[in-house]
């Protein structure tokens, strides 16, 4: 088949392409919408049945860990206390649907999760309706409550030099590329396995893959626990992409693997995983978790070791033991990423 198409060819196939993207689109924001929905039917049926609760402190505590601890069992991880208390805020805050239901077409779930994190009522009402008129992304409507843009706004005598100037900040956010189902909350609530990555690279999943298999078949007391991780703060969404327990050190080792060099912002980013996991995860008994970041730059240091707390010597020599070594995982990396070259020639270049 020929590589160039004719003017005719060219608007046949992206006149086609166009109807694709717009029924994803469609299809993302029934879901997104039908989501919000549930959430807040979820909040409102939480706050009737903690009212009826004769102690409703601790009724409403029991309450979410009960509801919780059941519907992760069947739903999976986005049914977390967290996330309960969320559904509970999103209620309180909105408890009328006509001042939500209007803006829904142009937001989802991690709009409105980003707008509980504004205690103004009438600051929170102004983000919702420019959000949703403005056609706001979630990183731009994340940066807006950040840098209190409703008040700067509000004071400025000037207000097109500070909305230009905004529109100036945040252009880059707003060009982001929309991906049906690469949203892992949509995919989560659509019941998709939790280890099942949306974000990936193909090389990135293929390395991940037998990077887990390495450390299992290692026999060195690994004890799989999780990949793909989901990790939720006030203002973002994290994935460790592998998680273990190794049964001999007593401790959690969080792995993340990056294509490319290596930056400080990943290794802070890690550095918050296993300051997370200390203070979410670990039993009293349990030693401080160990973070592993790897990178396929060959040039750069390819483990990277994040430990947080003092440990005793009998337990370095023991973290020294039953850890792989940076030579291992560096020839494991290697050679996983030219097996899958030698499957995948045409990928190679494009992952250069």
């Amino acid at each position: 088949m020929k590589n160039e198409l004719t003017k005719i060819e060219t608007n046949f196939v992206n006149e086609i392409k166009t109807l694709i993207l717009e029924a994803q689109k469609s299809a993302y924001h029934s879901v997104a919408s039908i989501m919000i929905q549930v959430y807040w039917n979820i909040g409102k049926r939480i706050v009737e049945q903690e009212q009826n609760g004769k102690e409703r402190a601790d009724y409403g505590t029991r309450l979410l860990e009960i509801l919780s601890f059941e519907l992760t069992k069947e739903f999976g991880t986005g049914y977390s206390e967290r996330n309960l208390r969320n559904f509970r805020k999103f209620y309180q805050f909105f408890p009328q649907p006509k001042i939500w239901n209007a803006c829904v077409p142009n937001l989802n779930w991690t709009h409105f999760r980003s707008l509980l994190r504004v205690e103004d009522e009438n600051a929170r009402l102004w983000y919702l309706q420019e959000a949703a008129s403005q056609n706001w992304n979630t990183r731009t409507l994340d940066r807006n409550i950040g840098t209190q843009y409703y008040y700067r706004l509000l004071q400025a005598p000037q207000k097109d030099s500070v909305i230009k100037d905004m529109q100036k900040n945040t252009k880059d956010l707003q060009t982001n590329r929309f991906e049906l189902l690469k949203n892992p909350i949509v995919a989560e609530f659509l019941g998709f396995r939790a280890e099942d990555s949306f974000v990936e690279s193909e090389l990135e999943s293929a390395i991940i893959t037998h990077i887990r298999d390495f450390l299992m078949e290692m026999g060195k007391g690994f004890a799989f626990v999780a990949r793909q991780q989901h990790i939720v703060t006030d203002t973002q969404d994290y994935f460790i992409d592998l998680v273990f327990y190794n049964i001999e050190l007593k401790c959690y080792v969080l792995i993340d693997l990056k294509i490319g060099t290596v930056t400080h912002q990943d290794v802070g980013q890690m550095d918050m995983y296993v300051r997370m996991y200390d203070e979410l995860k670990c039993k009293e008994d349990d030693n401080p978790t160990i973070g592993i970041l790897l990178c396929s730059e060959t040039s750069q240091d390819i483990a990277r070791f994040s430990i947080l707390h003092d440990n005793n010597n009998i337990f370095m020599a023991k973290y020294l033991t039953f850890l792989p070594t940076k030579e291992q995982l560096k020839r494991e990396i290697e050679q996983q990423k030219e097996i899958f070259f030698m499957q995948h020639p045409e990928l190679r270049e494009e992952e250069k």
